[in-house]
């Protein structure tokens, strides 16, 4: 009741004060006809003709029949934008038929609906379903903000089931929402629950303008002309170029602000400029994209200066160009070229016509001085517009569009003193048009923060006292040596690339990698001052490992392959490469750059590799090249030895900025909790000095002292332990605690654990982005005992295990294991598996204590709750029963309706029908999957011979397997879906099926997972 009252009526009153219609589950299940079905037919029907002329009632129904069957969410996307056409009775040809009304908002009929029931295999009820002219375009599930699971992530797990289990509901959905009436998140069909965002700016609005957060965050989601615009022009489908599948990606809002900002100039039309500021890895290239489509589409409004413009897109860099491209190809976008030459692009550009989308470089018009006639129809979009400015370029571009439209985009600040790309994007007055910075990226989760910390100062080089430290580091040569090398020129390079001191920063990378990245999986790369010393590095550093491994009980000669393995050199050739040389050291280092340099589509394969999830590569070790434009995501560290500066430094460090999470060998996963620049020639200490040149609050967090994470530990723990005490659990240990928080709970004190729940987050979260520094041996014990009572009071509280133990670093895991067998309360902590010989030892109730007992069937709720829970992810037809059952013992022993032994004989029968289930396809001689197939029919099968309904099975099984072997990407094929339908409605024609195509849909849902998951 209390998640009606505090998250479902509340939204629903919201939403019918913005002109939704509520209906009454009933009215809207007699409006969808049958409880399978979920678009509302009438009101469908109604708006197919109110908004096509001349549209008769068999044609509106043929439509609806055709909408009926139609299940791939992207072409549902096309067709609500307007991608739809048929021929209608009594015509020759096709005809457009639309089925919203972008333009005039209030021409389409709105309604929601709470408690929509939807009956599949495993029916299921979603909260409140949000329908545009009878088609449910929205999902929200509105979850009480006092229960602690719910804090836990079941809002995100129940959308994954309803995704899985009634899939229909989600073929026309935009994307979907989660609220307990205070906190909103938004996330795509079918996208993990990291990536669902919250929407803070209600830009064009200002916050003021709203009561509650959940008001502005509807209006901001699902107002209707937000909610269509949304809809039109910012939900992509982008092909990852690695799988091959397709991912739907819904705009942030930031997109969103810059996207309008933008069109709304060009629409009004007598501003031509504008700047726009979004910091790297907030996705600025989605950005870009999304703003070509509204200008191409522009489906919500109407403008002369929209008609049909030509887009030009432009970068400084041929990488960078071919990502830009590779971007708007993979999203789909209506026509875009990419003009290699640049007589191509004249050409291009010259030539008559319109609504063009042109990619190329900025270098195309080097030289171009002629105006084109059509300029004013152009609108061009600068990527990195403040490097386009030098050697005239900028002129030259607009001497040949002199009435285009520019619009510039930087993932970097711009200067204070760059007045030229002020001058050349900005209207009088203004700087950015949309700034999207780096706090800002930070506090949503775009990007993690990055930190930084300096390595033994005796390794940095301060130029100003370049003699000194030449002295220093050379005092072991010869006078002669010595006078000879300071002939050829005492330089900063010179004494970076002395060979002690590279061989000691090599052995210090690798003992920092191996406590700080290795556990996890996280990589890694080495600036390198030049050319040289990159492969300076590579041999210091591939020693150091070798010697390591060989410590471990490798062999030497394997040990230094996996080392050479594991480091990958990145750089451009010289001509001089290949010339010989007489001088040894000279004639050394050449070979070995031609022995380790990587052609292009060496190079790219090194990048795909160092992206994946194999630890071979974990460096890279670079000079200039991926600096910029390259984005590894689990890149956690970036060791910094060579001197970089402004935009430099900015977009070098930002490499390690993006967010990842990486799944361990256990099926757990770990997220990257910053990024980390660790400096070995002394950049970082004079940062002010090296980001002056940029206004203070545009930079003043792209660096985070470590001593501010320090101080962070102090305070966090301070307030963790404060909040214990306040709940009277100081001197407890950590089961004894977790136990006493569980009577708390239960007498109604959710918000002190809650509370107690996030500082302890906080503080083991701190402890574990410190470690391996120093600073935290004062706070190891706490730190032991806060996370292991995490992770019991989790078990007692929700009888599942401890999201907190899933989500630490594989360091702090580690340190957790030898701390819960060293306490006794391993067995209370692990969690096992069905398959484990102890798992049935919980069972044995006799001579155990009242709290024994509690604290098995604790245990044993939440291995039973986890392993049913895998189980029906696999196969929801086997072994849904199981988890609903887990649940009902569950919650009949929460209140107090069965005792301790009672619950524990429950589960242990459940125990004996979940293993029962799992042996059941052996004893008919089936294979798994075909047994699962078996089990979607039975329940529409009742009378039928069980040896011809396993022969069925059998063949069905047999026929997504030769799919799935003969074109492992069969499921992203709709043609070769369509054909697989197609032969099995042929062998489940003897069954004689009343509901034939609901059974053929339900097994293909099923093989899609289980079928593509063999590959």
């Amino acid at each position: 009741m209390s998640e009606y009252r505090l998250a479902e009526q509340p939204a629903l009153d919201i939403l019918t004060a913005m002109g939704y219609t509520a209906l009454h589950p009933e009215a809207a299940m007699a409006m969808r006809q049958e409880a399978n079905r979920v678009l509302l037919k009438s009101v469908l029907i109604e708006a197919l003709r109110a908004l096509n002329a001349g549209l008769g009632i068999e044609d509106a129904e043929a439509i609806y029949n055709d909408l009926s069957t139609l299940s791939d969410n992207e072409k549902w996307q096309r067709r609500l934008r307007g991608a739809y056409s048929r021929r209608l009775k009594g015509g020759a040809k096709d005809r457009p038929v639309a089925l919203i009304d972008f333009k005039h908002p209030d021409r389409n009929r709105y309604h929601v609906v709470r408690q929509v029931r939807v009956e599949a295999q495993r029916s299921r009820i979603a909260d409140i379903v949000v329908f545009v002219n009878g088609i449910p375009l929205v999902v929200i599930e509105a979850k009480c903000p006092l229960k602690a699971a719910d804090r836990s992530g079941q809002a995100f797990e129940q959308i994954k089931q309803y995704e899985r289990d009634i899939p229909r509901l989600f073929y026309p959905n935009a994307f979907s929402i989660v609220t307990d009436g205070m906190a909103t998140l938004y996330g795509a069909t079918g996208a993990p629950s990291k990536f669902y965002a919250p929407w803070p700016d209600p830009w064009p609005r200002s916050r003021d303008r709203f009561g509650d957060d959940l008001t502005k965050d509807l209006w901001c989601l699902l107002e209707p002309s937000r909610l269509l615009d949304l809809l039109a022009h910012f939900i992509v489908f982008e092909t990852d170029p690695d799988s091959g599948r397709r991912i739907k990606k819904v705009c942030r809002y930031q997109q969103f602000r810059a996207v309008n900002k933008a069109v709304d100039r060009v629409a009004e039309g007598t501003k031509k400029k504008g700047l726009i500021w979004h910091t790297q890895g907030s996705g600025k290239s989605l950005t870009m994209v999304f703003l070509a489509l509204k200008l191409k589409t522009h489906l919500t409004l109407d403008a002369p200066t929209l008609q049909n413009p030509n887009i030009l897109v432009l970068t400084d860099r041929i990488d960078l160009d071919e990502q830009i491209s590779k971007t708007f190809v993979a999203c789909g976008l209506p026509n875009p070229k990419q003009a290699a030459t640049v007589a191509e692009l004249r050409a291009e550009v010259a030539r008559a016509g319109s609504g063009r989308i042109l990619l190329s470089t900025i270098f195309r018009f080097q030289g171009s001085k002629k105006p084109i006639p059509n300029s004013g129809n152009w609108i061009v979009l600068v990527d990195e517009c403040h490097r386009t400015q030098d050697k005239d370029l900028g002129g030259f571009l607009r001497a040949t569009l002199p009435a285009a439209r520019y619009f510039g985009f930087t993932g970097t600040p711009i200067k204070k003193s760059d007045k030229d790309t002020y001058a050349r994007f900005s209207e009088p007055g203004e700087t950015y048009l949309d700034k999207y910075g780096i706090d800002d990226a930070v506090r949503d989760g775009a990007t993690v923060p990055i930190l930084y910390e300096g390595r033994k100062t005796e390794w940095s080089i301060n130029e100003a006292e370049i003699d000194i430290l030449f002295d220093r580091w050379f005092v072991d040569l010869s006078d002669e040596k010595r006078e000879k090398l300071k002939q050829k020129g005492v330089s900063l390079a010179l004494i970076a690339k002395h060979p002690e001191r590279i061989r000691l920063i090599a052995r210090d990378i690798w003992e920092h990698f191996k406590q700080t990245c290795r556990p996890d999986g996280f990589k890694a790369q080495i600036v390198a001052i030049d050319r040289e010393s990159i492969v300076l590095y590579r041999a210091a550093l591939a020693d150091v490992i070798a010697a390591d491994l060989t410590k471990n009980g490798i062999a030497e000669v394997d040990a230094m392959a996996k080392a050479e393995r594991l480091i990958a050199c990145v750089f451009s050739k010289a001509q001089t490469d290949s010339y010989p040389s007489e001088d040894p050291a000279v004639e050394s280092v050449r070979q070995q750059l031609n022995a380790h340099f990587l052609d292009d589509q060496e190079e790219k394969d090194v990048k795909k590799a160092f992206k994946g999830n194999i630890d071979e590569p974990s460096f890279l070790i670079v000079c200039d090249k991926l600096l910029t434009g390259f984005d590894a995501p689990n890149e956690h560290v970036m060791y910094l030895d060579k001197p970089l500066r402004e935009h430099g430094l900015l977009q070098a460090i930002a490499r390690t900025n993006r967010t990842c999470s990486i799944k361990q060998s256990d099926g757990t996963n770990v997220d990257k909790p910053h990024g980390r620049i660790v400096d070995y020639i002394g950049v970082t200490q004079h940062l002010d000095d090296a980001l002056s040149s940029y206004r203070a609050e545009d930079v003043q967090n792209a660096l985070r002292d470590l001593d501010l994470l320090r101080r962070d530990l102090r305070e966090t723990h301070a307030r963790f332990t404060r909040q214990r005490r306040l709940m009277g659990l100081g001197g407890m240990d950590e089961k004894g605690a977790a136990y006493a928080v569980e009577k708390l709970v239960s007498d109604g004190r959710e918000d002190d654990w809650f509370e107690l729940q996030r500082l302890g987050r906080h503080f083991v979260r701190t402890y574990s982005d410190l470690s391996p520094d120093p600073a935290i041996l004062d706070f190891t014990v706490d730190m032991k005992w806060t996370a292991t009572f995490l992770r019991l009071a989790q078990q007692a509280i929700t009888k599942d295990e401890s999201l907190d133990h899933l989500t630490y670093s594989g360091k702090i895991r580690d340190m957790l294991e030898v701390h819960v067998r060293a306490t006794g309360l391993t067995t209370t902590v692990r969690l096992r598996n069905i398959t484990d010989p102890d798992f049935k030892d919980d069972f044995q109730t006799e001579g155990k204590s009242e709290e024994e007992l509690h604290e098995a069937f604790v245990r044993k709720a939440a291995e039973l709750k986890r392993v049913t829970r895998e189980a029906v992810d696999k196969n929801p037809a086997q072994y849904g029963r199981f988890s609903e059952r887990v649940l009902e013992i569950i919650r009949r022993f929460e209140q107090g309706q069965i005792a301790a032994a009672e619950g524990l004989k429950d589960l242990e029968d459940l125990t004996g029908g979940i293993e029962a289930e799992a042996g059941a396809h052996d004893k008919l001689g089936m294979d798994e999957r075909a047994f699962a197939i078996l089990r979607i029919m039975e329940p529409h099968v009742s009378d039928a011979d069980h040896t011809v309904l396993q022969g069925v099975a059998i063949e069905v099984g047999c026929l997504y397997a030769r799919a799935q072997a003969n074109q492992p990407s069969w499921f992203f094929m709709d043609g070769y879906k369509k054909e697989l339908r197609r032969e099995v409605r042929k062998l489940l024609r003897p069954l004689d099926l009343d509901d034939a195509n609901v059974v053929r849909d339900e097994i293909e849902d099923y093989a899609v997972h289980a079928y593509a998951e063999a590959h």
